[in-house]
């Protein structure tokens, strides 16, 4: 029973959570002035202390 439960919540609701996380990840990722942070996050590892 609970497996049969959670089987069929993880197909549909679980699968809309996932692609609506990815959407969220993707749209984050690709929003204008994202890759002036992204460079400067890059740079991180490069800076002297």
């Amino acid at each position: 029973m609970t497996y049969n439960f959670m089987r069929a919540f993880a197909d549909t609701w679980g699968l809309l959570a996932m692609a609506l996380f990815f959407v969220g990840c993707i749209t984050i990722a690709l929003r204008p002035g994202s890759r002036t942070r992204a460079d400067e996050a890059a740079q991180i590892p490069l800076k002297d202390d």
